[in-house]
């Protein structure tokens, strides 16, 4: 009898008890993984969870951050393959639905904004572009810069995008072109970054830069106002702005002591400050 219940306690306990995940894995949005790797590095210092909370074991901080899309942070809460998704758009109620317990953290406000080289012919003109010549040039309807204005170079108007199936097109194209599509060769940026690049490299492309890098790389991009709107601080907080995001980490059930951690700080003065340098718009 003494042995069945040694063996009952022991059964019980390798039930109850989980081993500890010494990792939290991010996957998604190109424009939120810098600003979760900044967050992240002031946590890694540390070294090991029990300098952080002391009831924690002393196993290493390990915390990896994978970008590739907006839709591809869905997925992996989905698949269940991530801690955490990292997504720089609104989250539809249909994926919603496919995540288990959902749970959606917002850590700031991002903008596209209308940016081009700051020797581009657009400027010779003007500093403002309505919706309607932002449709004719992304759906191909302008193909040079005449055809916006006959006083302009007839040159090809080099038009980049992000991912068609990214989170920051959704946006723009939600926003901006509705029912009308891009043109069938947009050169299509393989994240944020490398959009940014192809305006500092080229005066005579136009694409939508991140709120966060057109600030980070000032006097190599110009943001255009759009319908007469700049898209500034204020503008993008009171409404005015229209084409802007929210920057998101969702979650699956419940949190773990070490994600609640990372969460913790990642909304915290200091991440919000993170958010804030990087050029973004921190908090709700």
């Amino acid at each position: 009898m003494k042995k069945i219940m040694i063996g009952l306690t022991l059964l019980l306990l390798m039930g109850c008890g989980k081993e500890f995940k010494n990792d939290i894995n991010f996957t998604g949005s190109s424009t939120l993984a810098p600003v979760i790797n900044k967050i992240g590095e002031e946590l890694s210092q540390n070294k090991t969870w029990d300098k952080v909370k002391k009831d924690l074991p002393k196993k290493n901080i390990e915390l990896n951050v994978t970008s590739g899309g907006s839709g591809l942070g869905v997925k992996s809460l989905i698949e269940g393959t991530s801690d955490f998704g990292m997504v720089s758009r609104e989250v539809s109620e249909n994926e919603k639905k496919k995540i288990k317990d959902y749970k959606e953290f917002k850590l700031g406000t991002d903008a596209l904004t209308i940016s081009v080289n700051p020797q581009s012919p657009i400027l010779t003109l003007t500093d403002d572009i309505s919706y309607e010549q932002l449709r004719n040039i992304f759906s191909g309807n302008y193909k040079y810069w005449d055809d916006l204005d006959s006083s302009l170079e007839h040159k090809e108007i080099i038009v980049v995008t992000r991912d068609l199936s990214g989170g920051a097109h959704k946006v723009f194209q939600k926003i901006v072109m509705g029912d009308e599509d891009v043109k069938d060769d947009v050169i299509q940026a393989p994240s944020m970054g490398a959009l940014t690049q192809k305006i500092i490299t080229n005066k005579y492309t136009i694409g939508y830069v991140s709120f966060g890098l057109a600030n980070q790389n000032k006097g190599k991009v110009v943001p255009l106002k759009v319908n007469g709107v700049l898209p500034t601080k204020e503008n993008i907080i009171n409404g005015s702005y229209k084409i802007s995001r929210p920057l998101l980490l969702i979650a699956s059930g419940n949190l773990s002591d070490t994600e609640t951690i990372f969460l913790n700080l990642a909304t915290s003065n200091n991440g919000l400050k993170v958010v804030e340098s990087l050029g973004f718009i921190p908090g709700k």
